[in-house]
């Protein structure tokens, strides 16, 4: 795999990552570390989408060479 194509992957699933799971939530009754579960889904995915996109900028082959 390419490492665009790495990049457009990770992309992918930080930006729909938090929205497609958020159906499947029926209730807020289970908790999670003191939290409703979809505040819980929404906050994880805030610091996956975070990283991702950090590792995102680390790999994207285009970023490294605005850099040099």
């Amino acid at each position: 795999m390419t490492r665009k194509r790495l990049c457009y992957l990770l992309s992918f699933i930080a930006y729909f990552g938090m929205p497609l799971g958020i159906p499947f939530i029926r209730s807020s009754e289970p908790y999670v570390l003191g939290l409703p579960f979809l505040l819980f889904w929404m906050v994880l995915w805030i610091l996956l989408g975070t990283g991702l996109m950090l590792i995102v900028h680390r790999i994207n082959p285009s970023a490294r060479e605005e850099l040099e």
